[in-house]
């Protein structure tokens, strides 16, 4: 299994000049915890839920800030034919817990967060209880 076949297409993006009030909303209303931070859909940065509330916490008028002022710059991104093992150990290595996807020419295609991986153990844990009791006498 590649990562083209777990992540998460239709990725919530904005470009670096983006508002980190716009950022806020763009999370609340999609229900996400992030925005990949993109140019000419390359990714050049990650803002997350955390990024925008100790940004809250820290400025006095965040208004002002835009994506470029908070995100990571430069975030983990993982080609489109990596193995989950792979992506499991670079997000432990860096510390991330969410890895936009790219393909072949480096354009973003997706996502993959920690909650998709615990999801997508979860089923296949199921699988391998199925199989456990099938085989038990």
């Amino acid at each position: 299994m590649t990562l083209k076949d777990v992540a998460i297409r239709g990725v919530e993006t904005a470009g670096p000049d983006a508002s980190v009030p716009m950022l806020a909303n763009t999370m609340d209303e999609k229900g996400v915890g992030s925005v990949v931070i993109t140019e000419e859909n390359r990714v050049v940065g990650i803002v997350t839920d955390r990024d925008v509330a100790l940004t809250l916490a820290r400025e006095a008028d965040p208004t002002t800030l835009t994506a470029a002022d908070v995100m990571a710059s430069e975030p983990l991104t993982m080609p489109h034919d990596a193995g989950l093992l792979e992506l499991v150990e670079r997000m432990d290595v860096e510390s991330v817990r969410r890895v936009p996807i790219v393909d072949d020419n480096g354009v973003i295609v997706g996502i993959v967060t920690l909650d998709d991986l615990v999801r997508l153990l979860s089923v296949e844990l199921e699988h391998l209880a199925s199989i456990v009791e099938a085989e038990s006498p």
